[in-house]
């Protein structure tokens, strides 16, 4: 009976102490679990997806990443390349990215219309895009415009609308022919055209290949390029946002410090496969600033109302109000 009784005390002591084992050992696994999914969490949000269709006017992006001012900051950033920056946007706005570099007219359009999207800095100014033209061309005013075929973006590019706007004023209307750059500077060559507005690098490849530049005073009070970010980025992870900017803004200063610097021509090469001679030739008019020019954009947020593009002017809501006193 004795020896029963002791049987029965050692199992269940051994089961008990077995249990304990097991209950402590799942503690620390769950503990663990939780440890290593707040971890997790922390990294998720210092991971910002940019969505970006590549062009020198986005070099400030590539040498932040490719200096490392990124991690730096302890951001996780990763690059989507896309074709072209309308599916840059529709990338953000899906929630596929974060961030994307764009045109201001397509954010103020998208932005105007419901997306949820704001601009957050902006990425350079005045707009590059000037008017290439032979060099025997008869356009020699603005008033030499009226009834000539000009190569251009789209009736909204930025650099569309204030040549329009300046043709207007001399009493001129161009015909607009909506080309890329690729193939403006094909149609020039061709004698198709009578002129093309183009961005760099493209307006350095014509002007190397002799073409020559027009009335490039005309976009110089118009900003070009801002960054912009979903409204679910804004909400969730303003903190590394700012220090995204900030990371931009770094990369800015070295860009205008040097702006033909090797390792900053060679960033441009490699992202944007821009011809070397082309990118040294006009990367000094590449005037990096995240500062925002509301005038400006709002100025085309008018044109684009004008245009029937846009049933009203955001304004100051088409900015992110937590980068208020930092970007704008």
């Amino acid at each position: 009976m004795k020896n029963s009784i002791t049987r029965t005390f050692k199992y269940t002591f051994t089961k008990t102490h077995r249990l304990i084992a097991v209950t402590a050992t799942l503690t620390l696994f769950l503990t663990l679990m939780a440890f290593m999914a707040g971890c997790n969490n922390e990294s998720n949000n210092s991971r910002i997806i940019v969505a970006d269709a590549r062009t020198t006017h986005h070099l400030n992006l590539y040498v932040a990443y490719e200096l490392g001012f990124f991690t730096e900051r302890g951001l996780d950033v990763e690059i989507i390349q896309v074709d072209d920056l309308s599916a840059a946007r529709d990338l953000v706005v899906s929630g596929g990215a974060d961030v994307f570099w764009t045109c201001p007219t397509v954010a103020i359009a998208a932005i105007a219309n419901g997306a949820p999207l704001q601009t957050i800095a902006q990425v350079k100014a005045p707009c590059t895009s000037v008017l290439l033209v032979p060099e025997d061309s008869p356009i020699q005013t603005l008033a030499d415009l009226d009834g000539k075929d000009i190569a251009g973006a789209s009736p909204t590019c930025e650099a569309v609308i204030s040549l329009d706007l300046a043709a207007n004023e001399a009493g001129a209307s161009f015909n607009l022919q909506n080309m890329s750059g690729g193939a403006a500077i094909a149609a020039l060559q061709a004698g198709a055209i009578d002129g093309a507005i183009l961005e760099e690098p493209q307006a350095s490849i014509a002007e190397l290949a002799g073409f020559k530049v027009l009335f490039r005073e005309v976009a110089e009070s118009v900003p070009c390029r801002t960054i912009n970010a979903s409204n679910s980025a804004i909400s969730n992870n303003a903190d590394n946002l700012i220090k995204f900017i900030q990371a931009v803004d770094e990369a800015n200063s070295v860009i205008l410090a040097d702006p033909i610097a090797e390792n900053i021509v060679d960033i441009a090469v490699e992202y944007t496969g821009a011809p070397s001679e082309a990118v040294i030739h006009g990367n000094h008019l590449l005037l990096f600033d995240t500062k925002i020019l509301s005038d400006g954009l709002f100025m085309l947020a008018d044109e684009l109302v004008n245009m029937g593009d846009i049933s009203e002017n955001p304004r100051y809501n088409m900015f992110a109000d937590i980068f208020r006193g930092i970007t704008w």
